[in-house]
């Protein structure tokens, strides 16, 4: 039997593609009391809204979107779409400088100059074509450096830095290129310029990906899913379940179940002992046989549990570092206090501002007649903003003065929620693709039947997780 740690996306993902493609019998185990990690979704449909704890939309790009739009599919999921012409998808803003200010949102806006910005998007391009080529060591920077030293200061202060505490809540100054920008980065040390780069490939015939199609078809060589095509015909920007996003655990969950896959909540591992004859799993103090194992647990968990056999594996895991995030859900009971519609904004850490961005939810899809808004904080400036223990009050307290300082509202809310979120984001720091790959390396060399997949290891959105397990599940082989 293979036995899948975590019961988060990754993980059953990981029992849904087994059981796809092999028919096995598996067990998950999860250390909590429900299923979903950190996807969750608070309902409140009676009053036309609902609050999402994580994350919240989907992204239909490339072939990683185009899997999960394949799995959602076959799991019969209604989805909400966001179009490329929707203000939510246009109206992406950031504070600086005292102001929301729009990001350009189309080829016009990069030739004006608006504000934070001292000169129009275009003359990046010049920078990158002027700036000398560096070949970097090691192969890897932080993605700070990098456009800093391509495209300028001021694109990376106001555009990159607040986009990686959007997507990781990290700090770019810290964060490896390779985890947004690997492209750029490889065509930038073959061509000794991204411009350049991209004009040279050209004519040596490659291929781009454009629109969000897919470069290479890779998993879906002979069709691909329908309901991505319908996706890229209908031009969508971003889209969402129904219900909220932890409908898709759910269905998840129902569909194992349905089909005899055994699921365990309030069933941690804490230990790991690899033998000749098999795994052997300690939970709930009861030793547990599995001829493999897969795990989506944090890395750190992971550590723990096989330390004792293998301490230089487990040291490598431990060099991967997770932040703490708070969420701050807010339901206003009128539909028109944002002066500014949009997606949301997020702020840039040079603003030295105590929160990460907030997400104008009531923008993005139908909430009736209310105004609901989710705040993000803390991240990779956890405890240097709120200390070792806030507690649930101060946060609240913080976001609500944020939100009255930026958007001028100044209501209570009707409802709120405050969530902290310990160690939930892996930080994909300089030199990260070389510590996964030593991770990857290590069980290989050992010959251990264990695979990891996850956010720790091949990214943190829903598309990466999903794909990290279906891809580990396909690299099985079983006699």
């Amino acid at each position: 039997m293979v036995i899948v740690l975590g019961g988060g996306l990754s993980g059953l993902s990981a029992g849904y593609y087994l059981l796809k493609r092999f028919g096995k019998p598996a067990a998950i185990f999860e250390s909590s009391n429900r299923l979903g990690g950190w996807i969750r979704t608070e309902n409140h449909q009676d009053k036309g809204f609902i609050f999402e704890l994580g994350p919240r939309t989907i992204r239909p790009r490339g072939a990683a979107g185009a899997n999960t739009l394949e799995m959602i599919e076959d799991l019969h999921l209604p989805t909400e779409s966001i179009r490329s012409t929707h203000i939510a998808a246009k109206n992406r803003m950031i504070y600086a400088k005292g102001e929301l200010c729009l990001l350009p949102n189309n080829l016009g806006g990069i030739f004006a100059t608006r504000p934070p910005f001292s000169k129009p998007l275009y003359t990046a391009l010049f920078h990158d074509l002027q700036a000398s080529s560096k070949k970097i060591k090691y192969g890897d920077e932080s993605i700070y450096s990098f456009v800093k030293r391509r495209f300028g200061s001021e694109l990376a202060d106001y555009a990159i830095s607040p986009m990686i505490c959007g997507i990781c809540a990290g700090d770019a100054k810290e964060i490896s290129v390779r985890f947004l920008m690997n492209d750029l980065f490889e065509t930038e040390q073959q061509y000794g310029g991204v411009v350049k780069g991209f004009f040279l490939s050209k004519l040596k015939g490659r291929k781009e990906v454009r629109d969000g199609h897919i470069n290479s078809p890779g998993i879906f060589v002979e069709n691909m899913p329908s309901l991505y095509q319908r996706a890229v015909k209908e031009r969508w920007s971003m889209y969402r379940l129904i219900d909220g996003l932890e409908t898709l655990p759910k269905a998840l969950e129902t569909y194992l179940r349905s089909r005899n896959i055994e699921i365990n909540l309030s069933s941690e591992c804490t230990k790991i002992l690899f033998g000749d004859d098999g795994v052997r799993l300690k939970i709930r103090d009861t030793m547990v046989l599995a001829e493999h194992v897969i795990s989506s647990i944090p890395s750190y968990r992971l550590a723990a549990c096989v330390k004792d056999q293998h301490p230089g594996l487990a040291g490598q895991l431990l060099a991967i570092p997770y932040v703490n995030v708070a969420v701050v859900n807010l339901q206003y009971c009128a539909d028109n206090l944002l002066q500014q519609r949009g997606f949301g904004f997020l702020v840039p850490p040079v603003e030295r501002r105590p929160i990460l961005g907030v997400i104008f939810d009531s923008c993005c899809f139908e909430m009736g007649e209310n105004t609901v808004l989710t705040v993000m904080m803390g991240g990779k400036w956890f405890e240097e903003y709120f200390g070792q223990n806030p507690t649930k009050k101060d946060l609240l307290d913080i976001a609500l003065k944020e939100v009255e300082d930026i958007l001028g509202i100044c209501q209570e809310p009707r409802f709120s929620r405050v969530h902290i979120l310990e160690k939930c984001i892996p930080q994909y720091n300089v030199g990260h693709k070389q510590v996964v790959e030593g991770i990857r390396r290590y069980i290989e060399h050992y010959k251990l039947s264990l695979s990891v997949c996850g956010a720790a290891y091949d990214g943190v959105g829903i598309n990466d997780v999903i794909m990290s397990a279906r891809t580990n599940v396909e690299n099985l082989s079983f006699s």
